[in-house]
């Protein structure tokens, strides 16, 4: 794609990968630290070449034309007062925001009189028409409707029929954190025996306290495997030290092992593995639908350890994390409690609604691979989507569920979460439990956090750090 309007993002994306790459040696991916910095360089290119080809690929499959752009710096519907930094293909206003046009020609907004007039779909009302006026008709017809909008549609469908996973402790140490615990390495082997070239696991690292007389709640990361990792500035206690200290578990799962976070993977890994090397079609599950599916494999394991309360057991995930832990509670209710950092589009902010990251940016090369394909079909026409994130939402209640934002991370737009949160108020309620209590978005660092739903909007940036011990106040009305 010749455009401008995709490099900053398709830029922000390899680079990720990149660093990804390096920290960890996954199924589906070199060990980086082996390679010479002209291996890396041509690895990376090759990994944007075939991301773009198959993007492409589905682009046509659904018949999705892109229009002819002018440049962006000739564009006249770029916002004012933006400029580019020295050597930078970015678009940024004077307080930093950062701007990026889509391949749809829509440029990212940061204007509350320009978020859009949009009307949200009812989570209360049936697709016939009818009011949901009761909890019978909530779980039998209309939450099984959101449910196929979301599978079928947006995040693409789990196989009904998918490999065996076979978990096997492969080490156990006694380590020092907030006191002595157990550190268990844990690996998934996934039965690949119809497709013998893909290749994909579920790597766990999970601690326990050292004596415990009952079963203890647990924590699971979705992230890359770093069980100190947190988005941000890490000063101060660590999430893996503050849940440890409440003696807790605390698991990361390393979701890259799963699935490789880029459409260059879609032919290997667990998607891979299903289809047998072949190309989506376009309802198959994307990404984030591959790592939720992981998860719940891991929560097959952890229901099996003795020393973890199967019934108290939270998924937690920042950024593209925070987007998989909010669909991953959303499709298996076995998750106890939810927590999703900073999440953004296709996560917890409202689709719908204009501002920082936006349908179209999630549907560019750099990020479609988290997504099935026909949610292509929604970039540039956004209030055709059948469903938004409040909706997503809908579908954790009325089990606990904590949405954050920072004031500074504009780009995952928290004033958008907290509408979502408000649009999923009302299932909160018709389920007995409790919703946020306020249709007023609250001042930074104001915790809403007295119900099941809470919502909190910290001073700063993109982060979860600062999040975590309102988080775990909030947890421990549920994890005695």
């Amino acid at each position: 794609m010749k455009a401008n309007s995709q490099l900053f993002y398709k830029g922000i994306c390899f680079l990720f990968v990149f660093f990804l790459f390096l920290s960890n040696t996954e199924a589906q991916t070199p060990d980086f630290r082996k390679m010479t910095p002209e291996e890396r360089a041509a690895y990376r290119s090759k990994l944007r070449e075939d991301s773009e080809k198959d993007w492409l690929r589905m682009m046509t499959q659904l018949d999705i034309k892109i229009p002819v752009l002018p440049t962006a710096a000739e564009d006249t519907n770029r916002p004012k007062n933006l400029f580019q930094k020295p050597g930078s293909t970015n678009w940024s206003d004077s307080i930093g925001n950062t701007y990026v046009r889509s391949g749809w020609g829509n440029w990212s907004n940061y204007d509350e009189s320009k978020a859009g007039k949009y009307k949200l779909p009812d989570p209360l009302v049936l697709k016939n028409g009818k009011p949901v006026k009761n909890a019978k008709t909530w779980w039998n017809e209309r939450r099984p409707e959101i449910l196929y909008d979301f599978c079928s549609k947006i995040y693409g469908k789990i196989p009904n029929i998918t490999p065996k996973v076979v978990f096997k402790v492969t080490a156990i140490d006694t380590i020092d954190i907030n006191g002595k615990v157990i550190k268990k390495t844990i690996v998934g082997q996934i039965d690949n025996s119809k497709f013998p070239k893909g290749k994909s696991e579920i790597n766990i690292t999970l601690y326990l306290p050292l004596k415990s007389a009952l079963p203890v709640p647990l924590m699971v990361i979705a992230d890359w495997g770093s069980a100190n990792f947190t988005g941000g500035n890490n000063q101060g206690p660590t999430a893996q030290a503050m849940v440890l200290g409440l003696g807790w578990g605390y698991a990361t799962v390393n979701t890259s092992a799963i699935q490789m976070d880029s459409g260059a993977g879609l032919n290997d890994g667990i998607i891979g593995i299903v289809n047998q090397g072949n190309q989506r079609k376009t309802d198959d599950w994307g990404v984030l639908a591959a790592w939720s599916w992981g998860l719940s494999r891991a929560l097959d394991y952890f229901e099996t350890d003795k020393a973890i309360n199967p019934k108290q057991i939270g998924i937690q995930g920042h950024s593209r994390w925070g987007k998989t832990a909010l669909l991953a509670g959303a499709l298996d209710q076995r998750w106890a409690i939810v927590f999703s950092s900073c999440s953004g589009s296709m996560g917890a902010s409202l689709e719908m609604r204009s501002w920082g990251e936006n349908i179209d940016n999630v549907a560019g090369s750099g990020e479609y691979h988290w997504m099935a394909g026909n949610f292509l079909k929604y970039a540039g026409h956004w209030n055709e989507m059948p469903v938004d994130a409040h909706e997503l939402m809908a579908l954790v209640a009325p089990r606990p569920l904590f949405i954050t934002g920072g004031t500074h991370d504009q780009w995952s737009d928290p004033h958008g979460e907290f509408l979502a949160c408000v649009g999923a108020d009302p299932v909160y309620r018709l389920l007995g439990a409790q919703g946020l209590g306020t249709l007023e978005m609250p001042a930074p660092d104001v915790s809403l956090i007295s119900g099941e739903l809470a919502f909190r909007n910290h001073e700063g940036g993109h982060t979860d750090l600062i999040d975590w011990p309102v988080f775990l106040e909030f947890a421990k009305k549920y994890f005695k």
